[in-house]
């Protein structure tokens, strides 16, 4: 990196504004806009201070998978070119719930729900950001504080037929679905957010376009810069099709042991494999390339990309020697075939089980109670690790393994 330090905060030359635009586009969907971005940069170097780059995450679920990580990690390139992160965690949004891609109404959280998910968010945002140049901040520190006059002045700001211009409530309203008056309210608040904090770049996923939209145009209308808009892909899940998300049991949390995190990553469809790299590692885009291009041309087996894309994953959350191990433990278990090639599937739906009666429902054993004792003798694995509780909660996921002894297999597909 070419430039001086003034104030604690990197002067950077033209040509380095440009590459620093240019690495944080990797992977975007959109940019708006480079040239906007590349101002911003120009303009903090001017004043001697970081951007200040947002991403907020209302608190309604309790565990950070690969697919929020695609986000976050774009935040920490920021920081590591010297900028600063707000995580705003939306303890007053979340009151209302995020309508974006509902064909219903979200339910409302109660405080309890709220802060106990956002204990959980402080506890794996730090796998990813640096702690010194994180700001984790609630929003309900500047919204409970408006009162009845100063919401009717943002309601103010915008119109009905511009918030039905948003496909989710555009669609509710064709098809006579219930829209209510408070969800009109959640962009707002959203974008109310960027207005207090000042915000120069918000980054998130796809599906928030419409919300950052709203608040350019909000800032701008309240006499400040309009922010500069990333948004990332969402990340499919293990199925291939669905987006990743707890609820469908597609997903890689960020938190999961290892040696699930690199089984997991070895059930994904090998069509997914360069989006994987290209999102969720920090491997450089042109070997990226040069692999994907390997395996159309048949130069590659996508198993060896993909056991490298496992290595990658677990290496970010629990460190190389971490992953060297569910690596190896991989190979004992697949590659020298302990698994038989003619394992019985499954079909299941989402949603926690408790252990034993997953055991029946897959076959593997005639009755809880026989259930009950296989797993108290130790001889019941899930993915590869070895389970100690019979009515633990197990939450099927796409080409989960389970494991009786060296005889019993069956592997899970979701219902589609």
């Amino acid at each position: 990196m070419h430039g001086i330090y003034v104030k604690g905060v990197l002067s950077v030359t033209g040509s380095e504004r440009a590459r620093q635009v240019e690495l944080l586009s990797r992977g975007a969907a959109e940019l708006i806009s480079p040239a906007e971005l590349e101002a911003k940069l120009s303009a903090a170097d001017r004043e001697g201070r970081p951007l200040r780059v947002k991403l907020g995450a209302d608190p309604t679920a309790p565990d950070i998978h690969l697919g929020h990580a695609v986000v976050i990690r774009k935040l920490r390139q920021f920081q590591d070119l010297g900028h600063e992160v707000y995580f705003v965690i939306g303890d007053f949004t979340g009151r209302i719930g995020d309508p974006s891609g509902r064909s219903a109404t979200r339910p409302q959280l109660d405080q309890a729900a709220i802060a106990a998910n956002a204990r959980t968010y402080e506890q794996q945002i730090y796998k990813m950001l640096d702690p010194d140049r994180t700001k984790l901040v609630f929003n309900s520190q500047w919204l409970a504080g408006l009162d009845f006059a100063g919401v009717i002045r943002l309601a103010a700001k915008w119109t009905v037929a511009r918030m039905l211009e948003r496909d989710d409530f555009a669609r509710r309203f064709r098809e006579q679905q219930p829209i209510g008056v408070h969800e009109f309210l959640y962009p707002l608040a959203q974008a109310y957010d960027s207005v207090a904090l000042r915000i120069d770049v918000e980054v998130g996923g796809t599906d928030q376009t419409y919300n950052f939209i709203l608040t350019r145009e909000l800032q701008r209308d309240m006499g400040l810069s309009p922010q500069v808009v990333l948004t990332m892909p969402l990340l499919e899940g293990l199925d291939g099709t669905e987006k990743m998300s707890k609820s469908l049991g597609n997903y890689i949390g960020i938190a999961e042991a290892p040696e699930q995190m690199y089984g997991k990553t070895m059930s994904l469809p090998d069509a997914l494999l360069e989006r994987y790299l290209t999102l969720t590692t920090e491997v450089p885009q042109g070997e990226v390339a040069s692999w994907a291009e390997g395996m159309r041309t048949g130069r590659l087996n996508p198993r060896d990309v993909k056991m490298r894309l496992a290595r990658e994953i677990v290496t970010l959350y629990h460190g190389a020697g971490a992953a060297s191990a569910a690596e190896a433990g991989f190979v004992r278990v697949f590659s020298e075939r302990l698994q038989p090639e003619d394992m019985a599937e499954v079909i299941l739906g989402p949603g926690p089980l408790p252990l034993a009666k997953l055991l029946v429902m897959t076959g593997l054993a005639a009755s809880a109670s026989e259930a009950r004792r296989m797993v108290s003798q130790g001889g019941v694995k899930v993915d590869g690790v070895r389970a100690a509780a019979p009515m633990e909660a197990v939450t099927p996921t796409h080409g989960m393994v389970i494991q009786i002894g060296r005889r019993k297999w069956a592997r899970v597909r979701l219902e589609r």
